[in-house]
């Protein structure tokens, strides 16, 4: 009889996660777990396997399991037999959901509340925060990222190797040409973007990302040995972000569709179902299968204008209503105990730190001070999930609601400024959430000038909404004027977030990061010894005149593009 000790997680986390029962243990054990050890007969089960793959602006209807024009045959079959996740939130754009992701914190807690990390800005997650990855180092684990990382790279100190990732391959932008890396901030501010550890990708150009970062991955698998130390993996797809490309052999398959946008996205999507299949026959082939872990989620809502589409949900990427922070997500694992079921627990993004790291085996004095829960049980067992609010965010920064004020806020809260929280069944937003359409999948050839207002309610008056979400989960039906108590409650929940804010962290663009002055490629262009100047935050005028000019404006792209849309077919 051997006595093992243990590092990094204690009997009572394996007890609680499944890996060992009470019947498995003498009294002996019992009596020695506050000294960390107790006596065995055979090995202690190793910590799961931990594969996160997320795709970029893949919407609500884009999915097989909620569609009936895309076909994801893999992920349909991985979903079924696991836990679908269907009251699962995420953010309205990038670089939120990601920072969500890594350090558990709501991005009113990192800076981070304001638009994304834009190529140029001298910006990234804050290095104050432990990271998921980190986390899971000190727990034993190897970690590896594949694919989007789009948290800022300003300095050597940003990058996902400098932030608990033991290797890195992929783009550090928010976007690329999916053959070329060539990724722009503007006209004229190109660059390469493809990367390995920290030095620049060049010899990858011309292949495929989806296939080059799934290739990466079934490496990964290859390379490791299953039984020795527990991987996490990282999967962040390019896909299906624009721009909207796709090899021939994906197309094929919806030559029928007629809107062109909707037929490449789509190919784009397919192309993600074949990666996610190869990858899990590589979990089976190398032996790490049986004990792994496998958690798909998008990363913000789908972009109609871009082939994507959210139905039944009203809004789209980028904005706060359901579509823009409804995310598809699933759990597929031989650990699930209730398995082949549909969770409607409230589950964050926020929530896969701490639920990771206890997977890991890590205690809960690793995740202090998260605004995350542990959700294992809740997805597992099928128990009540421990979350019962979700603050979407709160962005001081963004334009304010010319009709908001602090009066229409009840004197608790001005709301000229944009806003969103969910708790329990009701939801409120104030200031400008962004469009309001309800927009059905693409399907005619172009997009017609009505199309653009199908069913748009901008209500320029308001600036107060309120839904009840499990009842109304199209937010049809704004109960803000009859039941002002619950408008009350949750604004004051919103100044009681709002106390807690840390300043916005959003920068001017530094012209150093031009790449033409970094070799042709975007990378850290200040030194790890410069001072960081986080008063140089830009802060936004409300200069209605310039704003009503940039209207016009987007207004003439949109039928510009819609023409284009049209004449591509």
């Amino acid at each position: 009889m051997a006595t093992t000790a243990l590092t990094g997680f204690s009997m009572m986390s394996l007890l609680s996660l499944g890996y060992l029962t009470w019947d498995m243990m003498g009294p002996n054990q019992v009596e020695n777990e506050t000294n960390h050890t107790f006596v065995e007969s055979s090995p202690v089960p190793q910590p799961p396997h931990i594969i996160f793959i997320m795709t970029d602006d893949q919407g609500f209807n884009d999915i097989g399991y909620h569609s009936s024009d895309i076909r994801t045959p893999a992920l349909d079959k991985l979903a079924a037999d696991g836990v679908k996740l269907e009251n699962y939130y995420i953010q309205p754009i990038c670089t939120p959901s990601r920072s969500q992701l890594i350090t558990g914190r709501y991005q009113i807690h990192t800076g981070l509340q304001h638009s994304i990390i834009r190529p140029r800005q001298p910006n990234c997650l804050p290095f104050d925060q432990v990271t998921l990855p980190q986390r899971l180092q000190e727990l034993g684990y190897s970690t590896h990222m594949v694919g989007k990382w789009h948290l800022g790279f300003y300095k050597k100190e940003c990058l996902p190797t400098r932030r608990g990732f033991d290797t890195y391959f992929g783009s550090l932008t928010g976007s690329v040409n999916y053959y070329t890396y060539d990724s722009c901030d503007g006209p004229g501010r190109c660059g390469f973007d493809l990367h390995e550890g920290e030095s620049v990708a060049w010899g990858q150009r011309g292949k495929y990302s989806t296939h080059l970062y799934t290739q990466r991955v079934r490496k990964i698998l290859a390379t490791n040995d299953p039984q020795s130390q527990p991987l996490f993996i990282y999967l962040s797809f390019q896909a299906v972000h624009t721009p909207l490309q796709s090899p021939r052999e994906y197309i094929y398959p919806y030559r029928g569709m007629e809107n062109v946008a909707r037929r490449k996205y789509a190919a784009m999507v397919s192309a993600v179902d074949e990666a996610v299949r190869n990858i899990t026959y590589a979990l089976r082939k190398y032996g790490y299968y049986q004990n792994s872990v496998i958690i798909f989620s998008t990363d913000n809502g789908g972009q109609p204008l871009s082939g994507g589409s959210n139905w039944p949900l009203r809004g789209r990427k980028g904005t706060y209503w359901e579509g823009g922070v409804r995310g598809l997500g699933f759990v597929h694992s031989p650990l699930l105990r209730k398995k082949r079921r549909v969770s409607k627990a409230l589950v964050h993004i926020t929530d896969w730190y701490p639920t990771l790291v206890g997977l890991a085996g890590g205690n809960e004095s690793l995740t202090e001070g998260v605004d995350g829960h542990d959700v294992w049980e809740a997805i597992s067992g099928g128990k009540e999930s421990p979350r019962l609010e979700i603050l979407h965010n709160i962005d001081p920064l963004y334009n304010h609601a010319r009709s908001g004020s602090l009066e229409k806020g009840y004197g608790i809260w001005n709301t000229a400024v944009q806003a969103s929280i969910r708790a329990g069944d009701w939801k409120l937003l104030t200031g400008d959430p962004g469009y309001g359409d309800w927009t059905p999948p693409p399907v005619l050839p172009g997009f017609p000038a009505g199309w653009w207002n199908l069913e748009r309610h901008t209500e320029p008056n308001k600036s107060v909404w309120l839904f009840n979400i499990s009842g109304d989960p199209y937010e049809r039906q704004d109960l803000s004027e009859q039941r002002p108590d619950v408008v009350k409650e949750l604004l004051a929940r919103l100044v009681y977030y709002n106390r807690t804010a840390v300043p916005v962290r959003y920068p001017s663009e530094d012209l150093r990061a031009d790449p033409q002055l970094n070799g042709g490629a975007w990378g850290p262009w200040v030194g790890d010894e410069e001072e960081e100047r986080w008063d140089t935050v830009y802060q936004k005028k409300n200069n209605w005149k310039k704003k009503l000019k940039m209207s016009k404006s987007r207004s003439f792209f949109r039928r510009l593009n819609t023409r284009m849309m049209s004449n591509r077919i």
